[in-house]
């Protein structure tokens, strides 16, 4: 009963998603007052019967319903309960259907929070909003139902795929669809101001914080995903530049530059037509994420590889939202005059600067990623773009990106002079490339990557702190730091986070150690600084799978430092075998072992990693989103700061 309501009120949902389109939009434009309104209360029906049919397909999963087509294909009564709870969305249905409670969300957001938007357009980013989740709605009642029965029910399930029964994975999901779907909401806003045909500093005032939003979710999400791919897949490696790493990668940088536009907008005035035509691209490249990952075109380990035809029904959402999208952009961009003016040398030229790198760095990824299908389809050769690719031809605008930052965050509005501020980050810059030549004189390798990474982190780190500094003016008064706005500390944070995921990067490739070997149990062998000695090998029952454990002594000195257990599942459901990897994590290091079959002579093959500075790259991370955070939380930029300086109605273009 519960599953027929479910899918009722999706059905529901869709049909209030189109009077949500149709109504406020005729509204709008007639300038009726009635009809507008009803953007609001649609907006919050809808994401109320998108949730309770996403609770509703939940529950299936909890309650093991295996009359639920979708439920036999992706969960097991032995299951554990978080999986139960995360094989709702751990499949192509329920993820598309989580995919559409996030849209519908930030939809309800938008109504519930937009009281300061001119009536006008608050109807049409309603309308906009609600457009993508009529496509959606669509695409899952008609290609993707996940209400679906069977006539003959299992006694059991076909289980979940074991990669995705873990932790990192079960919450990976939500905080990605939260980051990339955010986007819509930016994009809402991006055509709903161009159908008005105004964008000014209000307008930006508005939209970031719903694009600060999305990137800190996004970078949340990343964070996690690679973090599973560290310790799950067990090769070690923190980002392989998968398809579908790169999928959730691209908008990431570009919402960043999303970002950093809409202040020279908030600001100046000024970038009007670049920064509509990023909250563009930013959820276009979300839309090419999503037909990456289900189109089935291109493989990855965790892609959701279905028929083409479902592909083609996203592609099609895909070019008729980002297509429609830019023509109305190119019809409307004589309307969007910059009022603002700045010198060559100004704060807003190094924004300019951030946001050519950070296009064109998502540029290269894209090109990477779709080359070896285009390659595919119109020269029939079969190609594969790898890291080798990626590292050389995207690592050079990351090391340009890090040496501007901290100079455009010091710069002055308008027009700056360069001397003053480099003078002003001369401790920065000595600090950086004294702590880079400490490591290139203890480092026994001659690899640059690891010196100049300690540089570029610390350049980001210090400037960051002199920044911030600087708010102190001439009396050095510490405690004024205390009064400054959150946003002023958010930016610190921010910017210290991707100098220190930056370090991180550094250093777990400039410095790695690698050890493989057949061990025997009792035997003894160096690393490195450490000894590891593998004690015993036991045969573990878990509550769906069954597990070779080894246990591992990890030495420095003779003194143990930690007692490891890396395992080898077996998901006799499945019929899938996982690595799980044993790690001890340390401030500077982190040590990883990882066990394999058992050989003819009695031991077992041991994959053995020590990896200086991994846990920076995360912590980097982290902070990176508390920073953005802590910036959303100044009321400046909350959407509620817009009652002061309410945008006039807004009179469309003729």
């Amino acid at each position: 009963m519960i599953t027929e309501l479910g899918h009722f009120a999706l059905i529901l949902a869709f049909l209030v998603a189109c009077v949500q389109v149709v109504v406020p939009l005729i509204g709008a434009h007639k300038r009726w007052p009635g009809w507008m309104a009803v953007a609001e209360p649609a907006a919050t029906a809808q994401f109320l019967l998108t949730a309770f049919s996403f609770g509703a397909l939940m529950h299936a999963f909890i309650t093991s319903d295996f009359s639920l087509k979708l439920v036999v294909e992706n969960s097991h009564s032995a299951k554990p309960m978080l999986y139960k709870i995360s094989g709702t969305w751990g499949n192509h249905e329920g993820s598309m259907l989580l995919w559409v409670l996030i849209l519908s969300l930030f939809g309800a957001l938008a109504a519930w929070f937009g009281g300061n938007l001119p009536p006008t357009l608050r109807a049409r980013v309603l309308a906009v909003q609600s457009s993508i989740a009529v496509a959606f709605f669509a695409f899952i009642l008609f290609t993707s139902n996940p209400f679906l029965r069977l006539i003959v029910p299992p006694f059991d399930g076909q289980d979940l795929n074991p990669l995705l029964q873990d932790p990192g994975l079960a919450f990976h999901p939500p905080f990605l669809y939260l980051g990339y779907v955010g986007l819509s909401i930016c994009f809402s806003f991006a055509v709903a101001a161009l159908i008005e045909g105004r964008v000014d500093a209000a307008w930006a005032r508005w939209v970031r914080p719903w694009t600060l939003a999305a990137w800190i979710f996004l970078t949340i999400g990343i964070a996690l995903g690679s973090w599973w791919a560290y310790y799950e897949l067990g090769w070690g490696g923190f980002w392989f530049w998968d398809p579908v790493e790169n999928a959730s990668f691209m908008p990431w940088l570009l919402a960043a530059a999303l970002l950093h536009s809409a202040i020279v907008v908030e600001k100046r005035e000024a970038l009007k037509s670049w920064t509509i035509l990023l909250a563009i691209l930013a959820f276009g490249f979300s839309l090419i994420g999503t037909f990456i990952v289900r189109s089935g075109l291109l493989t990855s380990v965790h892609a959701f590889a279905n028929d083409p035809e479902r592909g083609v029904f996203i592609l099609t959402i895909l070019v008729f939202f980002t297509g429609g999208a830019l023509t109305l952009f190119a019809a409307r961009a004589s309307t969007m005059q910059a009022k603002g003016v700045f010198g060559v040398v100004s704060r807003e030229s190094a924004l300019v600067a951030n946001n050519i790198l950070l296009a064109v760095a998502a540029f290269v990824v894209f090109v990477g990623t779709m080359w070896p299908l285009v390659a595919e389809m119109f020269f029939d050769r079969k190609l594969s773009v790898g890291p080798p690719f990626f590292n050389m031809a995207f690592t050079p605008f990351m090391m340009l990106l890090g040496l501007i930052m901290p100079v455009g965050a010091m710069m002055a509005w308008k027009r700056g002079k360069v001397a003053r501020t480099l003078q002003t980050l001369v401790p920065a810059f000595i600090l950086a490339i004294t702590l880079a030549g400490l490591v290139w004189a203890m480092q026994t390798g001659r690899s640059l990557m690891g010196p100049i990474g300690v540089f570029l982190g610390v350049w980001l780190v210090a400037g960051s702190m002199t920044d911030l500094l600087g708010r102190l003016g001439k009396s050095h008064d510490f405690s004024r730091l205390f009064r400054l706005p959150r946003a002023d500390w958010g930016k610190l944070l921010a910017h210290s986070g991707m100098g220190i995921t930056m370090i991180g990067i550094a250093g777990i490739m400039a410095w790695q150690q690698e050890d493989i070997r057949v061990a025997q149990i009792g035997e003894t062998f160096t690393v490195g600084d450490y000894e590891l000695q593998l004690t015993d090998v036991d045969q573990i029952r878990g509550p769906n799978y069954f597990s070779t454990m080894g246990t591992v002594r990890l030495m420095k000195n003779g003194d143990q430092i930690a007692l490891m257990h890396p395992e080898k599942r077996n998901y006799p459901v499945a019929q899938m075998p996982t690595t799980e990897a044993a790690i001890d994590y340390r401030f500077l290091r982190d040590v990883y072992v990882v066990i394999g079959d058992a050989q003819d002579n009695g031991g077992y093959v041991m994959r053995t990693y020590i990896k200086p500075l991994a846990n920076w790259i995360w912590g980097g991370c982290m902070i990176m989103a508390l920073g953005g955070g802590l910036s959303l939380s100044d009321r400046r930029y909350r959407i509620a700061a817009g009652a002061r300086n309410a945008m006039p109605q807004a009179v469309p273009a003729e």
